[in-house]
């Protein structure tokens, strides 16, 4: 039996868009671009990576905010047979070195004026090409790097639990399983009225593929923003544009909430709001419904997933404290710390395997046999499940930080700090902060006979570390908390204050 071929993203952008092609696609920078405008960005830029010498399973890497330039270049690169990498340009010099290694890519496009210091870059065999953000004006040439498989649509840069690089690959099946189950999921999300906000960075998958993907694969109009500060703009944008789906993380939610709370305002015609990436405060539910007219649907996802997992139906019937109900295209199942399953209500650790979970991390054989067994993805995170299918997320398997809805390894932020010449060792841990969610707090131990202080190590850090990895605040210590198995005792690190 001759199996059904799989439909590819730019396959669905052209045909949820058929007939409607001069319709308002796009809303950027004050105006609206039709469809037709948006395609013809893309048409140009497939011309430009053919003539550059770019070949099917060949990969590129931007660095850019949201802009058309970063779609048109994604739609560009799919029709070719190949796949986008997005990346952080926050994300500290080594780290970004280390991940365009592993990514590999054929070129390299960072915004004009870029201010990437040239030894980031230095020694490495691609290209590294300026783009505005609405064309590609500078002429260039792709390398031939090790091709891969042509079915791979966007790949995601995420730290490993060591620390190390890793880059999750999500195919055009991953993309597309993930965003065709969210119209039965959210009645009334993508209507032919609906325009949603996609202001989350495109590096990151929440915002790549629902922020973005979700619209344009839809057959919606959205407002594209190349980020959400000052929030004052963005407000202005979604009034301007006539944004009625707002897609956040807490953090945003916090900040857009205090901003119109400060101003004594409120936004109208709002439909949804929606927010991952991080556990919600329930108090910001109640300040949506005052500020926006609607309350919060939460949901949970990973980038592994492409990226959604569980999430409310509406604002009406959600449950506060839980991230909804999981998508009907996961298997689920509950098992405890040594893989044995638990029936589904028992609290333990999330396994999940469906169409849109990803089958590894690239070019890391290492890594994904750590987390991928038999289709299984292993999320990592523990959680409880009522009888009536809503999910709560009650801890993390792992000690990762998320600040800002961004994952934050400790060993990370600890490899940076024992690069000082006066640190001997160092633990990173999490603390709890309003607007954040977290922020990465961290202690050390002098070398014998050295001397610092909590500003040079925190100035430090930020040579070394995106931001938001950086730590707020560091303490000194002659010993750290130690277990009977000889572990550092993160959460007794958590309960020591740090004064300000």
């Amino acid at each position: 039996m001759e199996t059904k071929r799989q439909e590819r993203l730019e396959e669905r952008f052209e045909s949820a868009w058929k007939g409607r092609e001069t319709e308002d696609c796009l809303w950027w920078d004050g105006s609206w671009w039709p469809w037709n405008r948006l395609n013809s960005l893309a048409l140009d830029c497939e011309e430009k990576l053919k003539e550059a010498g770019f070949e099917k399973g060949q990969r590129i890497a931007f660095i850019l905010p949201n802009s058309p330039i970063v779609i048109a270049l994604s739609l560009a690169c799919w029709k070719l047979g190949g796949a986008v990498a997005p990346v952080n340009a926050r994300a500290g010099h080594e780290n970004l070195r280390d991940t365009l290694q592993v990514l590999d890519p054929a070129a390299v496009f960072v915004s004009e004026g870029n201010e990437l210091s040239g030894r980031v870059f230095e020694g490495m065999k691609f290209g590294i090409f300026s783009a505005s953000q609405e064309k590609l004006d500078q002429k260039f040439e792709c390398v031939k790097g090790i091709p891969e498989n042509e079915d791979h649509a966007v790949i995601f840069s995420t730290s490993g639990t060591s620390g190390r690089p890793k880059a999750v690959p999500c195919t055009h099946l991953n993309l597309l399983s993930n965003i065709d189950p969210i119209n039965k999921h959210i009645p009334g999300l993508l209507n032919r009225d609906s325009v949603i906000l996609n202001v989350l960075p495109n590096f990151h998958s929440f915002g790549f593929n629902i922020s973005g993907m979700l619209a344009l694969m839809s057959g919606c109009r959205q407002t594209l923003l190349p980020g959400f500060v000052p929030v004052d703009h963005t407000i202005d944008a979604i009034r301007a544009s006539g944004a009625n789906c707002i897609i956040g993380v807490p953090t945003i939610m916090v900040f857009l909430l205090g901003a119109l709370s400060k101003k004594g305002e409120r936004l109208s015609g709002i439909k949804f709001v929606i927010t991952g990436g991080d556990r919600l405060n329930v108090q910001i539910n109640t300040r949506s419904k005052e500020y926006l007219g609607t309350g919060i649907l939460e949901g949970y996802g990973l980038t592994e997933c492409s990226p959604v997992v569980a999430v409310g139906h509406s604002a009406d019937d959600s449950r506060l404290g839980t991230v909804g109900q999981f998508f009907d295209t996961y298997e689920v199942q509950i098992r405890d710390r040594n893989d044995r399953i638990l029936d589904m209500h028992e609290e333990g650790v999330l396994w999940v395997k469906g169409p849109s979970v990803v089958s590894g991390y690239f070019r890391d054989e290492v890594s994904t046999s750590e987390r991928f067994v038999d289709g299984w993805f292993n999320t990592g995170d523990v959680v409880r499940v009522d009888k009536d299918g809503y999910v709560e997320i009650v801890d993390r398997a792992t000690d990762i930080i998320i600040v800002s809805g961004f994952n934050v390894y400790p060993q990370e932020v600890e490899n940076a700090l024992c690069k000082h010449p006066a640190v001997q060792s160092a633990a990173a841990v999490g603390e709890k902060n309003s607007l954040a969610g977290e922020i990465v707090k961290a202690f050390v131990i002098l070398k014998e006979g050295k001397e610092t202080t909590e500003k040079e190590l925190v100035d430090y850090c930020k040579k070394n570390l995106a931001h938001y990895k950086v730590p707020r605040r560091i303490g000194f210590l002659e010993e750290f908390p130690i277990s009977a198995a000889g572990k550092v005792l993160r959460r007794e690190l958590r309960k020591i204050e740090i004064g300000k």
